[in-house]
């Protein structure tokens, strides 16, 4: 088919595949002066960071659906215990707040 005959048309992109374009190119590393450990360690951190990384170590190998939920817990109670300590770190950080023990 000649290109005349059939036009190309635009294709309607879904708010999903511009949010996975996104992610993808948050993790593209530009190469500067042929740096290309820099760039790697760069890489490496956003991926890490991403937590990309770590899923790929956990494919590698097939995991339980036990052990499954047990890792899922445990990140769960992490993820719950982190943000807690996070809020009262801020909360304790404050400038503004009263003193709690008034008078001592």
């Amino acid at each position: 088919p000649s290109p005349s005959r059939f036009p190309r048309t635009p294709l309607p992109v879904s708010a999903a595949a511009m949010a996975a374009h996104a992610r993808w190119v948050a993790r593209t590393v530009m190469v500067q002066n042929r740096n290309l450990e820099a760039a790697e360690r760069r890489l490496s951190r956003i991926l890490s960071i991403d937590g990309i990384i770590d899923e790929a170590k956990r494919r590698r190998y097939f995991e339980k659906p036990c052990r499954k939920r047990i890792r899922e817990n445990y990140e769960n109670c992490r993820r719950i215990y982190n943000t807690e300590m996070a809020r009262k770190l801020a909360f304790l950080s404050r400038k503004s707040r009263q003193d709690p023990w008034l008078g001592c």
